[in-house]
């Protein structure tokens, strides 16, 4: 039985492996680990190091590059370590704590048409209205707008009806809300981009409803958040706050 490949048939091998790395060299870098969905259809392996909200700024050997956000579809990225500790402090209320790294997240990546960035970028404005910066607020939620056009309007609308909401003018944080709020209930599925603004406006309604001593109605727009539009996940923890505080002052509460 022949155990052992003949010299010539090594050579073979090793020029075939030789032939491999160079080939896999020549294509996406070492380094690469996100990736570009091009508006031309095509796609790009890259490592990407910041975005300043019309280029961004991608690694390539021996420097950098910029790659115009206006040529980019969508990107495949993970959130950096301090995402998760970040909004992690978010929802437990740390505002404080949570709004730096928020900010520098937001910062770092401007523009980025990622999920966590954008979910990054509004939560800048929503912890400054838990800080009672409003004027901040209105500045983040315009800079939101900008940076995302289109999905980026309605989270500028929920944004500024969290102000109004803060303040107290129920009225008019409605003028924003229930717009939306009709949009989404006529809806089988949220449109790309506007599953978080939907939870955060039936949160929004339920705390409006739950001010005005409407426990029923605050019910439903909580559970609405909770069951139909579970995107942003900090909405979800803070309406299923509401939803067991409710229920244990009334367990025989129903929804209307």
């Amino acid at each position: 039985m022949k155990l052992r490949c003949s010299f010539s048939s090594q050579k073979s091998l090793f020029a075939f492996g030789i032939s491999l790395l160079w080939l896999f060299s020549q294509g996406t870098p070492a380094y690469a680990q996100d990736r570009f969905q091009m508006k031309t259809g095509g796609t790009q392996d890259v490592k990407v190091l910041s975005a300043n909200g019309t280029m961004v700024i991608v690694q390539i050997p021996g420097g950098s590059k910029g790659v115009p956000l206006a040529d980019i579809a969508s990107v495949t990225m993970a959130p950096p370590p301090e995402f998760a500790p970040a909004v992690a402090a978010y929802t437990a209320k740390q505002y404080a704590k949570a709004l730096p790294a928020l900010k520098g997240i937001a910062d770092k990546y401007k523009g980025l048409p990622v999920d966590w960035v954008r979910q990054a970028t509004s939560m800048v404005g929503d912890s400054y209205v838990a800080l009672g910066s409003f004027k901040e607020a209105e500045a983040a939620y315009t800079e939101y707008q900008k940076l995302y056009p289109g999905a980026g309007s309605l989270q500028t609308d929920v944004g500024m009806a969290r102000i109004a909401v803060a303040r107290k003018n129920f009225d008019e944080a409605r003028k924003k809300l229930d717009p939306i709020a009709e949009a989404a209930l006529k809806q089988k599925a949220p449109p790309v981009g506007q599953g978080p603004a939907y939870s955060q406006a039936f949160l929004l309604l339920g705390q409006i409803a739950e001010a005005e001593k409407k426990p029923a109605l605050a019910l439903e727009n909580y559970l609405r958040t909770v069951a139909l539009y579970a995107e942003d996940q900090s909405a979800v923890a803070a309406a299923q706050e509401r939803v067991a505080v409710l229920r244990k002052q009334d367990p025989s509460l129903i929804v209307p």
